[in-house]
């Protein structure tokens, strides 16, 4: 008979309070699970934008060859006397330049007396400067340079004036 009491029934107020207790252990276990797959899925829309950008990138940057190659048939083009010849390849040029902005690829805005800046263009070479005012200022732009989104894909090529 003492072993009987020593093995009390719990009482319905323990019961409670276990159930309690078994509850918000099982809550605290999926808010962690339900915080866990959230950061699954950020990461992995991350990773998704990251590869499509990457992507991008590549095949922008596969194309600017060509795009140099354009400009300069372009200004070969217009030197001809045949309007029909530069009209046909202005279409297709201007074609070309909207399919790659609509894409995210942007010129660099860069002009001849723009003050250079290393952190945003590529000096090929440097030469005297003619007037002192001239000095660390952009003499040519020898190629052009080129944007994705925030990311430079290219530096442009200048010439600085020392």
């Amino acid at each position: 008979m003492a072993d009987k009491k020593s093995k009390k029934k719990p009482t319905l107020k323990d019961q409670i309070s276990d159930l309690n207790n078994q509850v918000n252990d099982e809550k605290d276990k999926f808010l962690r699970l339900f915080a866990e797959f959230e950061n699954y899925r950020k990461r992995t829309s991350k990773e998704r934008l990251d590869l499509f950008k990457t992507a991008s990138q590549e095949l922008m940057t596969a194309l600017l060859p060509i795009s140099d190659d354009m400009d300069r048939a372009l200004i070969e083009f217009k030197k001809t006397k045949n309007k029909d010849l530069i009209k046909g390849f202005e279409l297709i040029y201007s074609k070309f330049y909207e399919i790659l902005k609509s894409k995210g690829l942007t010129q660099m805005e860069v002009n001849k007396g723009d003050k250079f800046d290393a952190e945003s263009h590529e000096a090929i070479t440097q030469i005297k400067a003619d007037k002192p005012k001239n000095k660390g200022k952009i003499v040519d732009v020898i190629e052009k340079g080129y944007k994705l989104g925030d990311k430079i894909l290219r530096y442009p090529k200048v010439v600085v004036a020392n």
